[in-house]
């Protein structure tokens, strides 16, 4: 099969791709990496500052739009941030792409209209990154999501590719309920993939009482406060004030994902996005490597995979003191540590191993 991914959020598509190859398909990336990400594409397509960066960008668009022709499957990554264009204009790159090749998917990874309406206005779930049962979640990032996405042409892109479209795939539950409840027919849903690897030498060791716990956590800079990263890490502050011969923390701000993976693998514990019901691909890295994750692991997230038995995942509320009684109790009872990370390892063997996962692709492709 012959298979362009267009857009990316953090290394889903070029994880999928390298799987995809594995199987014997052929298999092109075209994205921005994710912008300072950095992650790996097969067509780097980059925008740069300013009118001239604007102008060389379309005409790179204009001049790649002929070999994104005569593939079996498109999967865009997002309806309207799969190319750098103002929806307007990206949507007639779809249609483009539409006519030329045989079949186009949407991805339901990330923010965008169904799933910031139905958060904004429906509430649909018990919290996210709009709201909890306790306070408004204001700032000015979700305040930008939540405006273009419903009241700007994204909205109008974003519907007429869903209704047009040949399947969507979502990736996480929040996303898929979104979709599943007025798509039922064209969603499947489908786990974020994963390239298994052997975990770092003596990442599964007991922690001795000699041993602090290192507990990781990434900071986006200017935009903490979009996951939760800033009450999660005002968390992590007082409890290495309060143990500081039991813990320390390791802090990665706004670097590449190589360096990010580096200063991730010497750690015990991950902190990642309070928000969510369920681990994203950072989240998921980071358990298939031994990680304890403190994050969304609600029991949707469990049901939608179809998991009975493995509880690996320290599910945490959107709240500063739960996130402290949560990571205190790790300190306080480090012997468990070892075993939530064995179960860590299983459970991304069990429903995020790449190729499983790129089989799954494949099936729903071919079905739709």
């Amino acid at each position: 099969m012959k298979i362009l991914l267009l857009g990316e959020y953090s290394n889903v598509h070029w994880t999928l791709a390298c799987a995809l190859r594995k199987l014997g398909h052929e298999v092109c990336v075209v994205s921005n990496g994710d912008e300072w990400k950095g992650y790996s594409a097969d067509i780097p397509l980059v925008r740069q500052a300013g009118y001239f960066g604007s102008v060389a960008y379309v005409c790179k668009v204009l001049h790649l739009l002929p070999k994104l022709r005569g593939y079996d499957v498109v999967q865009l990554i997002n309806p309207v941030h799969f190319i750098d264009l103002k929806a307007e204009r990206g949507i007639r790159i779809y249609d483009y792409l539409r006519r030329h090749n045989k079949r186009v998917f949407l991805g339901a990874f990330g923010y965008d209209y169904y799933y910031v309406y139905d958060s904004v206005v429906h509430r649909t779930l018990r919290y996210c990154d709009f709201y909890t049962p306790t306070r408004e979640v204001r700032h000015e990032w979700n305040t930008a999501n939540e405006y273009d996405w419903l009241h700007t042409f994204k909205k109008e892109s974003n519907i007429h590719i869903a209704e047009t479209c040949d399947g969507i795939i979502s990736g996480l539950y929040e996303y898929d309920i979104a979709y599943r409840s007025r798509f039922p027919e064209k969603t499947t849903f489908i786990p974020f993939p994963i390239e298994l690897n052997a975990p770092s030498e003596g990442v599964l060791s007991s922690i001795g009482v000699n041993r602090k716990i290192r507990f990781f956590i990434g900071v986006q800079r200017h935009r903490s406060a979009l996951k939760g990263t800033d009450i999660m890490l005002r968390a992590l502050e007082r409890l290495v004030n309060d143990y500081p011969d039991r813990a320390e923390m390791v802090k990665a701000e706004s670097v590449p994902f190589t360096q990010y993976k580096e200063m991730m693998r010497s750690c015990d514990v991950l902190l990642d996005q309070i928000y969510s019901y369920t681990p994203a691909m950072n989240a998921l890295l980071a358990m298939s490597q031994g990680l304890v994750l403190v994050g969304g692991g609600e029991e949707e997230n469990y049901a939608i995979l179809g998991e009975e038995e493995l509880r690996p995942i320290i599910n945490v509320q959107p709240d500063e003191d739960d996130i402290y009684r949560q990571l205190e109790q790790l300190v306080l009872c480090p012997e468990r540590i070892a075993q939530l990370k064995r179960d860590s390892i299983t459970y991304i063997q069990r429903h995020h191993d790449s190729i499983k996962v790129a089989k799954r692709y494949l099936e729903a492709w071919r079905r739709k």
